[in-house]
């Protein structure tokens, strides 16, 4: 988090702090007195982030003097590669010669599979003849 929102944000609890301890000062005095040491802790914080955001921004000085700023420009981003129309007509065309070749042979097993061999039936007949023998 940046120093200014960590500052922004501790003066608001801070606030809300000494708001909840005016509103305990009647009641509960020992309740009161937590209040005020956190709202004490919470100062203490505040100053340790304003130290160490102050001292950043004096090393941020020192670094933007020292090193002038490039003057190069940003390279530009490549544009988004699109789908030509040639391209998008070549994949439709294979897809629907793969989806051809796929039905004729789906139609030819249906073929194949309707054309079955008829069974035999040569066991009956056997049977009865041995056991027309046995008798």
């Amino acid at each position: 988090m940046k120093a200014n929102k960590a500052l922004k944000r501790l003066a608001k609890v801070e606030a809300l702090m000494s708001d909840v301890t005016e509103r305990y000062s009647a009641s509960a005095p020992h309740i009161r007195e937590v209040l005020q040491d956190a709202k004490a802790a919470v100062t203490r914080a505040k100053e340790a982030v304003s130290l160490q955001a102050s001292s950043r921004t004096a090393k941020n000085a020192r670094a933007r003097q020292s090193a002038p700023p490039s003057k190069a420009a940003p390279a530009a981003p490549k544009p988004k590669r699109r789908l030509s129309r040639a391209g998008r007509a070549a994949i439709i065309a294979a897809t629907k010669k793969r989806w051809a070749l796929k039905r004729a042979e789906a139609g030819k097993a249906m073929k194949a599979g309707a054309k079955k061999p008829a069974r035999k039936a040569a066991k009956a007949p056997k049977q009865a003849v041995a056991q027309t023998a046995d008798r």
